[in-house]
């Protein structure tokens, strides 16, 4: 078991580890997406630079730097969040139990540009297997992804919907999915999402047409605001809502760097992932005492 387990692995996520793992705490990251950073072709407005740097070259420095310290790096995809006893964070390949959980995801996808998703959002659009499938008990839904997280959600949706149908938008749907579940895949692309004043039916570009309940979307990786859901955590528009501690409202869950809002800098999201660290370390500390 892990005393912090810290999802994401950009510059506010290895700064919570680098102060944790100094704590003589059993510190891992799990991540699967690669950084915003190692995108950035030179940075020269962060300190400590004078001729700047790349952003790839000042992540992989970061990962080292953890991985030196004894911090576990794992590559995974994270697909859900629960608690038993203690939070149990739950990937493709494997789960992890840990006593404190620091969110360090990034900014939260925006929602795939498909007409009528906007309008109907809480109408039978839904980004939260866990927590609304008991609204569709004995009805056919869909699932809006091709990936393991919208496998996920549609496993979490099975034992109470009628009907489960991952709609993948003219993608493949991912290769090594189980094959016993038991889940339709339509590959058409879709056109629009229509209903008055709720979900009733998907339209594609083929002219074909499909009644429907609900739809849950689930394109790509988790997002940090589709993880904090899961667990109740309290969110503004798609923004983990943190106190100066960097605390969520759930006891134990923390979340640091751009899934929280604000400025979209390197130099905020080192600071906040210390925070978190550092706060992690007390709340620990003080559940001993």
């Amino acid at each position: 078991m892990y005393d912090v387990i810290i999802i994401g692995s950009g510059p506010a996520g290895i700064s919570a580890s680098l102060y944790t793992i100094r704590a003589n705490l059993k510190v891992c990251i799990i991540s699967k997406n690669e950084s915003v950073l190692e995108k950035a072709e030179k940075i020269e407005n962060y300190y400590g630079f004078p001729k700047g740097i790349s952003g790839n070259v000042l992540n992989s420095r970061g990962t080292e730097q953890a991985k030196n310290l004894g911090v576990d790096i794992i590559n995974d995809e994270v697909v859900n969040i629960k608690y038993e006893k203690n939070f149990i964070v739950e990937t493709v390949n494997s789960r992890y139990e840990g006593k404190v959980v620091i969110i360090a995801t990034g900014k939260s996808r925006k929602s795939p540009s498909i007409k009528g998703i906007k309008e109907l959002e809480g109408k039978g659009i839904s980004y939260c297997a866990i927590c609304d499938a008991f609204f569709y008990k004995g009805k056919e839904v869909g699932v809006l992804g091709n990936g393991n997280y919208a496998i996920h959600e549609a496993k979490e949706l099975l034992p109470v919907a009628k009907k489960v149908t991952i709609y993948t938008n003219g993608k493949k749907p991912i290769e090594n999915r189980d094959e016993e579940l038991n889940v339709d895949f339509v590959e058409d692309e879709i056109k629009e999402i229509k209903g008055t004043n709720k979900v009733e039916s998907i339209e594609f570009f083929s002219g074909e047409k499909r009644n429907i309940d609900g739809i849950f979307i689930a394109e790509g990786i988790a997002s940090s605001g589709d993880l904090a859901k899961k667990m109740g955590v309290m969110l503004k528009g798609k923004e983990i809502i943190v106190n100066e501690n960097m605390m969520t409202n759930i006891p134990g869950i923390f979340a640091c760097g751009d899934c929280t809002g604000g400025l979209l800098q390197i130099s905020k999201a080192v600071y906040e992932g210390t925070k978190a660290g550092l706060s992690a370390i007390s709340y620990i500390r003080n559940k001993k005492g």
